[in-house]
């Protein structure tokens, strides 16, 4: 008999790249239920039992993207988070951190990432090609103390982030994009720890 499909519940925040997102975990075997940022309260998103959340990439800020900053602060402690690009600058600021304008601009653009360890890089190489989409960034030097940087770019910026006592974790990077290497293998490294 086989283990039952993890239960994620995506939180849309108005993004296309949500439903790549969605067909991986799905591939991956997950079952996935996908609500917008403004669809349901923090509470009622926790009481849906999910044993995962994933707060998708999108359009804006921490600050208007509905209830994900609150989500993640009311969060049981035990509850697998993991943030993707909108999703990662909104844990950084649910724990205090400055998002801010990025070092540069990057829409649809390959960087090369260097991850200095994590569960999320588990198996995968130091050095490899992302794709960014985004003008925000969780700001490095101000980083909150309850959060470790795990991936940077060249220049600096913060490109994957984990909690240190709770499950959940940020990546600034879209893992979903065709063009970003061991996309599918980091989602999959995020399934496999809970």
């Amino acid at each position: 008999m086989s283990a039952p499909k993890k239960q994620i519940l995506v939180i849309d925040n108005y993004d296309s790249f949500t439903w790549n997102l969605v067909h991986y975990l799905e591939e991956l075997g997950a079952e996935t239920r996908v609500v917008r940022n403004d669809e349901m309260t923090v509470e009622e998103a926790l009481a849906t039992g999910a044993d995962g959340l994933l707060l998708s990439p999108g359009p804006c800020s921490p600050n208007e993207a509905g209830i994900c900053v609150g989500l993640i602060q009311k969060a049981p402690k035990d509850l697998p988070i993991l943030g993707v690009c909108l999703g990662h600058q909104s844990i950084g600021q649910a724990f205090g951190g400055e998002v801010i304008t990025a070092r540069e601009v990057r829409h649809g653009k390959l960087s090369e990432i260097r991850q200095t360890g994590g569960d999320l890089f588990e198996g995968l190489p130091e050095t490899y090609q992302v794709v960014r989409y985004h003008s925000l960034a969780v700001k490095p030097e101000d980083l909150p103390e309850v959060l470790v940087a795990d991936a940077f770019t060249e220049d600096g910026e913060v490109m994957a982030l984990h909690h240190k006592t709770r499950p959940i974790y940020g990546v600034q990077f879209h893992p979903e994009s065709i063009l970003t290497e061991h996309g599918h293998a980091l989602l999959k490294n995020w399934l496999d720890k809970f």
